[in-house]
Parts: C-alpha cells; structure tokens; sequence
C-alpha cells in the first residue's frame, strides 16, 4: 500500500511538472507569434519609399543603380523583417560590375546594401561592342559618363567560357606586371595564344606590332627599344617583328 501511495504521488507530481512545461511552452510560442506579428505589422518598421535614405546603398560607383533599386522593389511598403536578406543578396551578386555585396536590417525601419564592385582591367572589342573585363574574365557594361585607359585585350569573344577567359586575361596581366613601367606603351595584347603573345605598341608614336612568345615580355621588349633606330632605319615600313628568339629580331614583311 505504501509503495502504492508513494507511486501516486510520483505520478501526480510528473503530472503536474509536464502541465507546467506545457503551459510554459504554449505562452512562449504565444509570445513568439505576438512579436513576430508585431514585427511584421507594425508601421514603424516599414521600408518607406518616401524616405531617400530607408534604402542605403554603399560602395555602388559605376553598375547599375536601377537594376539594384529593383533588387529591393518587392520589399517597399513592407516591414524590414519581412525582406528575405540572402535572397537579395544572391540577386545583387548577379549584377555584372557587383563582386561581393551583404545586406543588414537597420533598426527600425532601414535596409543597407553595401556593394564591393569588380575592377576592370582591360577593354575587349566584341560584336555587340566595346566591354570592359576584370581579373576574373567577367565582361563589365561600360558605364555611361565614366572614362578608362586601359590597353585592349584581343582574342576574346562573347562565347568563350568564363574560364577561358579568366585564363587569358591572366596572361594579359602577366604582360603588364613583365613590362614594368613601359606597360605605358601598350595598345593591345593579343592573348588568344598562350604560347605566343602578341602585342601592339606605341614607339615613337608608330604603332608596332611585336610576337613576344610566352615569356620574357618585358626583357624581349628592352631589348627591341634598345636596337629600334636601327631597325628603323634598315625597315622604315616594316611594323611586324618577331621577338621570340632571343638573339634575334625578325622583320615580318
């Protein structure tokens, strides 16, 4: 009878413990579901279009303004917490000149963009027109009232996966780094083959055109300027020279 009783009274109390952890529970869920309504409703934390600054965008200089404004449009008239942040985020990556972007909630009623842009390096002339391209081979929209001076990077096209090139801007840029300060000079860099660089200078104000192989492009250039008034002097007309073995240069009729 004893064990009896005292298993009741076990029973009562487990009772009683799991009737508190649900009412707990249930106030908590309750609770959980009044703020997230109120969060979600209340005026006070809506992204208003009347206020220039409830959408902040950082860092943006030289992509589309437009195509990020409507990136955000469906959160306008909302409330902040109702706006999906890696959603937007994964929208503003596909923006062309956009390289890395995050997005915060400001409280109470803020959303801040801040934009790392893509440097270009190089421009490339393509069917559809003239387009900038950065390090990694992505092709950059040239911006409307903004002015480069870069060479022109040849031997890509609008097909070309993004790899390749990303592989031949990685030799154009091995080219620039080899000519050191006379990178001046370039025009062009024809980086369709690898093995055989090919580039367009300014030497004395005649464009030249030099097969400078797949190494030693600043080395093989020094030594082109050194012997150029001769050169000049036995080619006047010739503007095509190979540069690829070392202890010669070839005229190119």
């Amino acid at each position: 009878m004893a064990r009896e009783a005292k298993s009741r009274r076990w029973n009562w109390r487990l009772i009683l413990s799991l009737a508190g952890l649900a009412a707990v529970t249930t106030a908590t869920v309750y609770a959980v579901v009044q703020v997230r309504r109120y969060i979600n409703t209340d005026p006070q934390f809506t992204l208003s279009r009347d206020r220039k600054e409830a959408l902040e965008i950082d860092g943006l200089h030289y992509g589309s303004r437009g195509k990020v404004l409507r990136t955000f449009a469906p959160d306008f008239g909302r409330s902040i917490f109702a706006a999906p942040l890696e959603e937007r985020r994964h929208v503003l990556l596909g923006i062309d000149w956009v390289e890395d972007a995050s997005v915060s909630r400001i409280w109470p009623d803020r959303i801040v963009a801040r934009i790392r842009e893509r440097k270009p390096v190089a421009f490339v002339l393509l069917r559809s027109g003239v387009q900038l391209i950065d390090s990694q081979g992505v092709l950059l929209d040239p911006p409307a009232q903004a002015q480069f001076a870069f060479p022109v990077l040849s031997g890509i096209t609008e097909k070309d996966p993004l790899e390749i090139r990303h592989e031949r801007v990685r030799s154009f840029l091995r080219v620039e780094q080899d000519f050191g300060y006379l990178v001046k000079d370039l025009s062009e860099v024809d980086a369709a083959d690898p093995d055989n660089i090919r580039v367009v200078v300014q030497v004395e104000e005649r464009a030249v055109e030099l097969l400078l192989g797949d190494s030693d492009f600043g080395r093989r250039y020094q030594n082109f300027l050194s012997h150029y008034p001769e050169i000049r002097k036995r080619s006047p007309e010739v503007k095509r020279f190979d540069l690829r073995l070392d202890d010669r240069i070839t005229a190119k009729e």
